[in-house]
């Protein structure tokens, strides 16, 4: 009996210990060697109603300067855009029917067209109106969450035309101690339906995965690992442990106090 307990205090510790293995991402990678190419769709994202574009037309002034044509909202810089809130402030939103309203164009149909598309149909309703005018458009209303178990669980704004989901979590703080990178769930809705898909961030396939590649807004969500239900049981695991131990040696005592 004495030999048994230490030894289930042995195997308890051990299933509580992380491997290597399940610490790191794309793990699988070292089983190739040299350049590797991993084939991808880069998604070309398709606004919605609802979405928010910021919209900036600059004109040449007959004394070769440019001016900004839409100075309603669009004369604030990106550059100056400091947070979320104002950014939403000089945007155009998309209206439930999938039109967008801007000064001098009037309402244009958007709703299906990327935010390159919808620069050229701008550009080429401009340049009825002006010469040498320059339209620039951008998707503000970019977000993502990220919740589970990470270290800053939360919605982030993304300003950059891609987010890959590792960008993702790096901005959540990283997966926690009791999260696992072989279960994450990324909910993408998509018009009047959602999608979902399971991915895995040891393995390699990630990389062509459809889901590599977040879309506005995606919902990332890490699972917890089996290790984090024992360890929120470990103290009265250990209290168990200690109460037995305590029993068997009281009891072991007696018995060889008795026996004499």
């Amino acid at each position: 009996m004495k030999k048994i307990i230490p030894l289930i205090s042995i195997i308890i510790l051990a299933a509580a210990c992380s491997t290597q293995k399940e610490l790191s991402y794309l793990n699988n990678l070292d089983e190739l060697g040299g350049e590797n190419y991993f084939p991808m769709d880069v998604p070309g994202y398709k606004v919605q109603p609802r979405d928010i574009l910021y919209v900036s037309v600059k004109a040449q002034t007959p004394e070769g300067s440019l001016t900004e044509i839409l100075n309603d909202r669009s004369s604030t810089n990106m550059n100056y855009i400091a947070n979320e809130g104002s950014a939403y402030m000089v945007g155009y939103s998309i209206d439930p029917e999938g039109n967008v309203t801007i000064p001098l164009v009037g309402d244009v149909q958007v709703e299906g067209k990327t935010v390159f598309e919808i620069r050229d149909l701008f550009q080429e309703r401009i340049d009825s109106l002006f010469r040498h005018a320059y339209v620039e458009v951008r998707l503000l209303s970019f977000k993502f969450t990220v919740i589970g178990e990470v270290r800053i669980p939360g919605t982030f704004v993304n300003y950059n035309d891609q987010l890959t989901v590792l960008e993702a979590i790096g901005r959540a703080g990283g997966i926690a101690e009791t999260g696992t990178k072989e279960k994450i769930l990324v909910v993408r809705p998509a018009g009047d339906k959602t999608i979902t898909y399971h991915i895995d961030l040891q393995d390699k396939s990630l990389l062509s995965s459809p889901a590599y590649f977040l879309s506005p807004n995606d919902v990332v969500i890490v699972q917890p690992n089996p290790k984090k239900v024992f360890n929120l049981n470990l103290p009265t695991i250990s209290f168990i442990i200690a109460t037995i131990t305590s029993t068997v040696t009281t009891t072991l005592l007696l018995v060889n106090y008795f026996g004499k």
